[in-house]
């Protein structure tokens, strides 16, 4: 009996002196995470062509919350299941952070910049944007990239019904009924350029709040330049001469092809017009529309 407990005693010894299998890619695995870390913290501004840089300062609340999240991606022990199963850490070495896949633009609707950061850093109101654009053409960064803003709210494109995980949000200071300035619109085309580039974002993916919420919003409303921008390859726009659509064309499909909900088919073609006719805001399906959809829809 001594005999055998001895040998229990070294075989447990052997076992804890025995190598990790796994060492090294829990090392690499470390190293990388650490990058991630670093990149999801980096609060620098970054110079954009044409644009001026403005530094806010990142308050308690942000940091607190910050910290929260690289808490989280760090965690790796194991955890326990509901049919009493544990799960087992192992390291793998290939992964990295999500990227956004789609870029979603607004107008605030506020009185100024300063208006619209304090509602972005006030707990309370629960909404936040990655970037908002003054008027006067400098950009202020409120959040990472790679982390999710709260600012598509309830909304779907095609069978994405979860926006905000998905995408980049982009607040211009804009009450709505205004003219979109040059300097506003320049500095967001820079943006664009660099955002789309770094996440390889397709052109049809940069696309307004109305677009991806038809029944609830209207921004960046009729006097946004769509057409400006899909010239410089942000977003789409129909051609020049628009080819009749054939007769059997379904309207509603199409629209849903392109990425609007149509459980409110009302609503959707006011999107629609809103953002690729402008100049015409209603639920009417005419030629015109008709045409400019099945233009649209040939571009997906």
């Amino acid at each position: 009996m001594k005999k055998y407990f001895y040998f229990i005693i070294f075989a447990a010894v052997i076992t804890s002196c025995a190598t990790n299998p796994y060492k090294a890619s829990e090392k690499e695995y470390d190293s990388k995470l650490k990058t991630f870390k670093e990149v999801i913290s980096n609060k620098e501004p970054e110079p954009l062509p044409i644009v001026t840089k403005t530094i806010i300062s990142i308050d308690n609340a942000y940091t607190k919350q910050l910290y929260t999240f690289k808490d989280t991606i760090s965690k790796m022990g194991s955890t326990a299941l509901d049919n009493g199963i544990q799960t087992e850490w192992i390291s793998t070495v290939n992964f990295n952070l999500r990227k956004p896949n789609f870029i979603i633009i607004h107008h605030t609707a506020q009185d100024s910049l300063q208006q619209t950061i304090k509602t972005f850093t006030l707990t309370r109101t629960q909404v936040s944007a990655h970037y908002v654009i003054a008027d006067d053409g400098s950009v202020v960064q409120m959040l990472n990239d790679y982390m999710r803003a709260w600012h598509a709210g309830k909304g779907s494109w095609g069978k994405d019904t979860d926006i905000n995980s998905s995408s980049i949000g982009i607040e211009l200071d804009n009450n709505g009924t205004e003219a979109f300035s040059e300097a506003q619109i320049t500095s967001l085309m820079a943006l664009l350029s660099k955002l789309k580039k770094e996440y390889n974002i397709p052109a049809q993916n940069i696309i307004g709040h109305s677009d991806i919420a038809p029944a609830r919003k209207n921004d960046p409303s009729v006097l946004f330049p769509w057409k400006t921008l899909a010239e410089n390859g942000f977003g789409l726009w129909g051609d020049d001469t628009l080819e009749p659509a054939p007769i059997d064309f379904n309207s509603e499909l199409g629209l849903r092809i392109i990425g609007y909900d149509t459980k409110n088919l009302s609503a959707a073609i006011m999107a629609f017009k809103r953002h690729f006719i402008q100049t015409e805001v209603n639920d009417i399906l005419d030629e015109k529309t008709i045409n400019t959809i099945y233009s649209i829809y040939r571009k997906q």
